[in-house]
């Protein structure tokens, strides 16, 4: 029987992947303006010294840095989705690497903006900031001045500056470790065909209906995280203290409160959701319960809590029915937004299915001048590959509302509301299938659906940011973190929030080696938070009429123009108490009943 495998990326149908000629036509086009960015990076110096003189300077250099970053944004967006399309391709990694190194320059050349502009006499800034030159800009320098506390000398920020490639070290060797040096080998199927074991089908094969597939596929790609565990270990080692460092070169509490600082969010919100998860945990231990029970498992493992309940279910949908249902299902958020969305995916907005090399998983990239692009790693025969893409469409809206209705300046929304609005998509998604559900059967189907959703969304993401802020604390307090101490860490984390009565198998401490997220450290909480006023959201919208649709729209509507808790008090969810989470984990204890009651 021969082996399935990935195709080359040449081998691609083009209708399959992304169109990139809103950015570039072509490479040559990116080298031209690759060019024009190097050859206006001396004026950064030009304006130096100046920033004091008026208002109107302040605006000048304020309007030519903004240039300056929208070219970059759309030099660096070009680079980057080349390089996902084939991690193997030397000439696109090349190409990265060169932006970043340009990057860095810029960052150089410019690093002494923010100090100039912060020894500015307060009384003299506050009146730039009420001119009529400077409206545009008046919101982004109020929040600069915020980062007046942790903001060092000219000299001191250019240092900081000039380590920029060094400090992305540890995250690019785990993306070539982890995407495309490890080889996981060949497996066989339930049907017995023989599958390419990768990063892509390892999702595939968990879901497989045959539990000796699935554990066979859980142990032997957990082999090749065993046999590199130390070079996974000194890279998160390495990125988990470059965050402590630069925390501490710019006068943080921790490197918590640092990344924090820049959407305005207070540490309660963080600990806040912790301490909720774990007062929900025993009824997350109840539904893997459930699950055990109705599954007819004696005991239940972590390979077997991602393929439905209910394994007599059979979803199957095509490039074109998943995107039917998805727009079916995002009918109440009105025509434009499905006409728009209906254009993107039937055109070219995604790279739709695997091919060797292509980054794993699933991202959305929004940029103020070209497509809001999504890369699939899309899957028919996988339910939840449907709600992944529903879910980027859900950012790909948000940006594409957000540089419709935004200056520049003011279009690119933080990650933290970011979460909402493709979480929200995945809601009505599952609201619009419940709804034409033809028997009990499929209902249950559903509801575990929606389950495994809260559990992956606000559990389990829960969990990886409280390993992130224990190894985090770990690391500032002097402690060692090597293998032992990480797996140590994430072995009591596993304990508590699967319980008991869970088999927790020794390959799943290595778990903590394989999340990219954990090289964005403080980052997972916001899908836990997002989901949590995603929930809040559709139920006001679905239930509402005009009022409460306008208020979300305007939420997408807003990019970066208030606070991220600012904006989504206007939409109608106060995310600084804890009711939208407690809510949550409410809605998944009674999503529980109900299945037990189904099943």
């Amino acid at each position: 029987m021969s082996v399935e495998m990935l195709p080359n990326r040449d081998q691609v149908a083009t209708e399959d992947t992304w169109d990139l000629q809103r950015l570039y036509a072509d490479d040559a086009s990116w080298e031209a303006d690759f060019k024009r960015f190097d050859d206006r990076m001396p004026e950064y110096e030009s304006h130096r010294g100046r920033l004091g003189e008026s208002a109107a300077v302040l605006a000048e250099v304020l309007r030519f840095d903004s240039e300056m970053d929208r070219l970059a944004e759309r030099l660096g967006t070009y680079a980057f989705l080349k390089t996902t399309e084939d991690q193997t391709n030397g000439q696109y990694q090349a190409m990265q690497a060169r932006f970043q190194n340009l990057a860095v320059r810029a960052s150089q050349a410019s690093s002494w903006m923010r100090p100039e502009l912060l020894a500015i006499p307060d009384d003299r800034i506050q009146e730039f900031i009420a001119s009529e030159e400077l409206a545009p800009f008046r919101r982004q320098l109020e929040q600069t001045l915020r980062y007046k506390p942790h903001t060092l000398s000219d000299g001191e920020e250019r240092l900081l500056a000039m380590q920029g490639e060094m400090a992305g070290a540890a995250g690019n060797a785990f993306r070539q470790l982890h995407d495309a040096d490890l080889k996981f080998g060949t497996i066989k199927d339930h049907t017995g065909r023989e599958l390419e074991l990768s990063n892509a089908t390892f999702g595939q094969l968990m879901v497989s209906p045959d539990r000796a597939v699935r554990k066979q596929a859980f142990e032997q790609y957990y082999e090749q995280f065993e046999g590199h565990k130390h070079a996974l270990a000194a890279t998160l080692v390495g990125s988990i203290h470059r965050d402590v460092y630069y925390a501490r070169a710019r006068n943080y509490e921790s490197a918590l409160s640092s990344s924090l600082f820049p959407d305005n969010v207070p540490q309660t919100v963080y600990d806040n959701l912790i301490t909720a998860v774990r007062e929900s945990l025993p009824s997350v231990h109840r539904y893997f319960d459930v699950r055990r029970r109705k599954m007819g498992l004696d005991d239940i493992h972590q390979y077997d809590t991602y393929v439905p309940v209910l394994d007599s279910i059979k979803k199957h949908h095509t490039w074109d029915q998943a995107v039917e249902v998805v727009l079916e299902s995002l009918k109440p958020l009105g025509e434009e937004y499905c006409t728009t969305l209906g254009k993107g995916l039937r055109g070219r907005w995604s790279d739709r299915y695997p091919n060797r090399g292509k980054q794993s998983g699933a991202f959305s990239c929004g940029s103020y001048d070209g497509d809001p692009y999504i890369m699939m790693n899309y899957k028919e025969e996988v339910l939840n590959d449907v709600f992944t893409l529903t879910h980027e469409a859900g950012h790909s809206m948000h940006s594409w509302y957000s540089s419709k209705h935004q200056p520049y300046e003011y279009y690119n929304y933080t990650i933290f509301v970011a979460e909402v609005a493709s979480t929200f998509n995945e809601q009505l998604l599952t609201e619009h299938l419940l709804s034409v559900a033809d028997s009990d059967q499929e209902r249950a189907y559903l509801i575990n659906q929606e389950i495994d959703s809260i559990r992956a969304t606000i559990v389990r993401q829960t969990m990886f940011a409280e390993f992130e802020k224990k190894t985090h604390e770990m690391a500032e307090a002097g402690e060692p973190l090597t293998v032992q101490t990480f797996k140590e860490v994430y072995r009591g984390l596993l304990n508590d929030y699967f319980g008991p009565d869970f088999a927790i198998d020794e390959q799943l401490e290595l778990e903590c080696f394989r999340i990219p997220h954990f090289y964005r450290a403080f980052y997972v909480y916001k899908y836990a938070t997002g989901l949590s006023a995603a929930i809040a959201l559709s139920q006001r919208v679905l239930k509402g009429g005009s009022s409460e649709l306008n208020d979300y729209l305007s939420f997408l509507k807003g990019g970066c123009s208030q606070d991220p808790l600012d904006l989504l008090k206007s939409a109608g969810v106060d995310m600084t108490q804890p009711t939208p989470v407690a809510t949550a984990l409410q809605r998944f204890n009674s999503l529980v009943d109900q299945l037990d009651e189904l099943l």
